[in-house]
């Protein structure tokens, strides 16, 4: 599998959470740690996809 393929993996399964966490926070009944751990997820999401794009990206000698 390509970076490429995996990151845009990781990007649907962030925005899988991301509608989880609205849905949750829709309904009256209080979900507020299933919130927070799907939050804690999410950004762990984030900060890896931001990790393998970074690595794609090559270093500019200054």
């Amino acid at each position: 599998m390509l970076i490429e393929d995996y990151i845009n993996t990781l990007k649907d399964q962030h925005k899988h959470i991301d509608s989880q966490i609205n849905i949750l926070s829709q309904q009256q009944h209080n979900h507020e740690f299933e919130i927070r751990r799907l939050k804690k997820i999410k950004l762990k999401l984030k900060d890896h996809i931001e990790q393998l794009e970074r690595s794609l990206t090559p270093d500019i000698p200054a």
